[in-house]
């Protein structure tokens, strides 16, 4: 399904790809080095953000809007993940 969006410049969104492609190089590298789990878990929840960041801008090129949709799901599942991770941390603490 294809929409008519509005006219943004080529350039806006190929500098906002850019910084979003940036900003996913540095949260993969933190999630390699995090110090502690927290920090890797985090890393990961920001990296689905920045998933969906990217994905929005590819709607803005392409104008295919399924590919919210897509967006959309990787909300949701990594809403799920950090939530049963962070219970399954507390959990791990509680045990110690």
């Amino acid at each position: 399904m294809y929409s008519e969006l509005p006219v943004i410049p080529l350039w806006v969104i190929v500098f906002a790809q850019t910084t979003v492609g940036g900003a996913m190089l540095l949260t993969l590298w933190r999630i390699a080095r995090g110090p502690t789990v927290m920090d890797r878990i985090v890393a990961l929840d920001l990296f689905a953000a920045l998933i969906m960041a990217q994905l929005v801008t590819l709607v803005l090129t392409s104008g295919f809007v399924s590919y919210l949709n897509a967006a959309a799901a990787i909300a949701v599942i990594s809403f799920i993940a950090t939530v049963a991770l962070a219970r399954y941390l507390e959990t791990q603490e509680d045990a110690s």
